[in-house]
């Protein structure tokens, strides 16, 4: 037999996502958060540019843009070719 309590009209349907406390971390901390920010620029940011200062490989910056910025949070993200002719990628205000 086991020391454990039996409970008697236990409530349930909770899950520990429910019962946790929000997190203390502001969200200007997140990867995507600063690849929002990157993008908000008036100048806008290239992929390469954005991999530097993130530390993502280029195709997961473009997921990321595609997926979350995109498709998720419903954002606008304009991309025009600059003299050199490297994409530079801006969410459209």
């Amino acid at each position: 037999m086991s020391n454990q309590k039996k409970t008697k009209g236990r409530v349930h349907g909770g899950t520990k996502a429910t019962k946790r406390k929000p997190a203390a971390v502001s969200t200007s901390t997140t990867k995507l958060a600063q690849l929002e920010a990157l993008l908000r620029r008036p100048e806008g940011a290239t992929v390469e540019q954005i991999s530097a200062s993130i530390g993502w490989q280029a195709h997961s910056v473009r997921g990321a843009m595609s997926g979350t910025l995109k498709k998720k949070q419903g954002l606008t993200i304009s991309s025009d070719k600059a003299d050199d002719g490297q994409r530079i990628y801006r969410i459209a205000a």
